[in-house]
């Protein structure tokens, strides 16, 4: 009886491990020398970066890249589909970011961990001084206004905030549901609202998005929130904007250099920084591993996964 051989970019749960081990004959990569031999699948994290070099050393007999994780951008799709090995992810986050998205908010504006701060350090009288903005009644921007970002304007909606969006196309049937406005120039949409919530795909479209002159068109005060992905804003000129004062504050799950964190975001009492924990949850983590293993079996029983990822279509993210 076949018994695949599947490569694993870096240790993984143990259960997790065993689970995969009931699959196929499982190597670590780093570990395990010949974990790439004859390898059939490649199952690697977000944090696994899966350039055409690397792809175009993987072995013939490799058919699948399961990546664990909703973005793909870790991997180039092109030089995949070039070899004819195909890509899957795990779509299964969208509930837990969405909450984490308002967490960070909330947070932010708040100015929790600055007030949770002073009185860890004993000083009751400055946390309660600590004066942060309100969120109901404000008007919240969604940018990109997929699953994610739509379920990140149904929390909004409790909070009785004004939703508006913008992406590559109206989203009609979603934006009537959630009262939701589309705006077609992203520089309208930031100069008129009160909080900017990135959750959009990192592609060469978005890739720094939120720059020097586009941070310069956000209302004074104004707050921006990233789940999404690091390099969908320019942290230097975030920096500048947090010291000019224009920029009411930032909630940041993802870097520009991730893992890494620019130092000067760190000088920022008005900064929410977080390290990347959008998916972390046991229920989320567990979803994504059950996925994970679903396309796996899927690719094995029908020679392709369950998700599989071509490409992201229709991300031309419109200019100012």
């Amino acid at each position: 009886m076949f018994k695949p051989h599947i490569a694993v970019a870096r240790p993984l749960p143990d259960l997790l491990m065993q689970a995969l081990g009931q699959l196929g004959n499982v190597g670590v990569i780093g570990t395990d020398e010949d974990a790439l031999n004859n390898a059939n699948i490649l199952v690697c994290t977000a944090m696994d970066p899966m350039g055409a070099e690397l792809i175009e050393q993987l072995p013939e007999n490799l058919g699948l890249i399961a990546n664990i994780g909703v973005g793909i951008d870790n991997i180039d799709l092109s030089a995949a589909t070039d070899r004819g090995i195909a890509v899957s992810n795990t779509p299964v986050v969208t509930e837990d970011t969405a909450d984490l998205t308002m967490a960070l908010l909330l947070a932010t504006c708040r100015r929790l961990n600055r007030s949770e701060q002073l009185l860890r350090d004993g000083d009751w009288a400055a946390g309660t001084a600590q004066l942060g903005v309100r969120a109901h009644g404000k008007t919240l921007g969604i940018i990109g206004f997929g699953a994610i970002g739509q379920a990140v304007a149904r929390r909004a909606r409790g909070f009785g905030m004004n939703i508006c969006y913008h992406g590559p196309n109206p989203k009609t049937e979603a934006a009537a549901e959630l009262n939701a406005h589309y705006y077609s120039s992203l520089g309208a949409l930031l100069s008129e609202t009160d909080f900017i919530s990135l959750n959009c795909p990192l592609t060469e479209s978005t890739r720094h998005l939120l720059n020097e002159k586009t941070l310069a068109l956000l209302k004074s005060g104004a707050i921006v929130i990233n789940t999404g992905r690091g390099q969908l804003i320019n942290e230097a000129a975030l920096v500048k904007a947090l010291d000019s004062g224009n920029l009411g504050g930032a909630g940041l799950d993802v870097f520009e250099f991730e893992p890494r964190v620019t130092p000067d975001l760190l000088r920022f009492h008005n900064v929410t920084l977080l390290p990347h924990i959008g998916s972390a949850t046991g229920e989320c983590r567990t979803d994504m591993a059950m996925r994970a293993i679903a396309n796996i079996k899927h690719f094995l029983e029908h020679d392709a996964p369950l998700d599989t990822c071509q490409g992201v279509q229709n991300t031309h993210f419109t200019e100012l």
